[in-house]
């Protein structure tokens, strides 16, 4: 067998990213759904994805942290290969440049995602060498 397929991980996909699955197959990657931050964050060490496709919230209830995606962010920094893309509300982004000031998000699209620009940016990372 020849290359295997790049590995795409959908965590929390509620909001906008369940819609795309077809689209990711599509391209050519093998999509993996964890709905839960804890599952993706052991998947990310242990098996580091081609890329995380997440939904970015903010909720206010968090003491510690911002967003709902900084503990699975700051695991996926250990894997400079694996790009990091974010779907999330245009009144969140004032929390989202936060968050991207300290870890590094490689893509965020506003919701609702332009489906253009989404394939667009998958393509890029897709034939972009190791």
């Amino acid at each position: 067998r020849g290359m295997s397929a790049p590995t795409l991980l959908m965590v929390n996909a509620f909001i906008g990213t369940a819609n795309f699955k077809k689209l990711y197959q599509a391209l050519g990657y093998a999509v993996v759904t964890e709905w839960t931050e804890r599952k993706a964050i052991a998947l990310v060490r242990k098996t580091p994805p081609a890329v995380i496709v997440a939904d970015f919230f903010h909720q206010t209830d968090f003491r510690d942290r911002l967003s709902n995606l900084e503990s699975l962010l700051a695991t996926a920094q250990a894997s400079p290969a694996t790009r990091i893309m974010v779907f999330y509300e245009p009144a969140h982004q004032a929390v989202l440049d936060r968050v991207a000031a300290r870890l590094r998000i490689d893509a965020a699209l506003a919701l609702p995602v332009d489906e253009v620009k989404l394939h667009s940016v998958l393509e890029d990372w897709r034939s972009a060498p190791d």
